[in-house]
């Protein structure tokens, strides 16, 4: 009778030892659990950004990457409402408004033009001084896919996609956000009209 109170008293400290210990180990697997979840979601935040920037992640220098999201996909502003042939374009020029601020209308008024569809280029991209930072404005004659007219700044061809940086080239810097945006529209603009990069230019100061 003795021997059934000892091994009842034994067998009851070896449960009792048994909840205490995973009553110990719990809370630790529950901080392993929240420092998995965390880690978890950290890199799938990281995977979806870094897919979502592609060949394109932010440069050097000023850039906010909730603004580049907020703005237009880079193919929607390649995109006309005339129907562009596939050897339509050869070369690329990129330059300077040689303004410190603007957009379509203002660059157009302050080269004298009345219409800012008329304006000397395919497409204009803001500094946030008149446009929001990064943002691509394509011009009417993009839109209708005609050629921009050779003048005393520029001496092209008629197969020359003409891209306009809003900046003055000298005191005013481009933005991290420009930058990006710029170089991905002449990224998709080579890539869909087969321009070789010895048909892209930049202005001698670009960067």
């Amino acid at each position: 009778m003795n021997h059934c109170v000892t091994d009842h008293i034994c067998a009851g400290r070896v449960i009792r030892d048994i909840f205490d210990g995973q009553r110990k180990i719990m809370p630790n697997q529950s901080r392993v659990t929240k420092v998995l979840v965390v880690l978890l979601v950290s890199m799938t935040t990281g995977a979806v950004v870094l897919m979502a920037l592609g060949n394109h992640p932010p440069s050097a220098g000023p850039f906010c990457l909730s603004t580049y999201y907020r703005l237009d996909p880079i193919q929607q502003a390649v995109c006309s409402r005339v129907t562009q042939a596939p050897g339509r374009w050869e070369s690329i020029e990129v330059y300077y408004s040689g303004t410190k601020a603007g957009n379509i209308e203002q660059i157009a008024s302050l080269s004298g033009l009345a219409n800012s569809d008329d304006i000397n280029c395919h497409f204009v991209v803001c500094n946030g001084l008149g446009g929001s930072d990064g943002q691509i404005q394509t011009t009417e004659k993009w839109q209708k896919q005609w050629s921009v007219i050779p003048d005393h700044t520029w001496y092209g061809s008629g197969r020359t996609i003409r891209v306009c940086l809003v900046a003055d080239g000298r005191g005013i810097r481009l933005s991290g956000s420009q930058i990006q945006r710029a170089e991905a529209l002449v990224e998709a603009l080579s890539m869909k009209f087969n321009v070789p990069a010895t048909k892209i230019f930049y202005p001698t100061n670009w960067r």
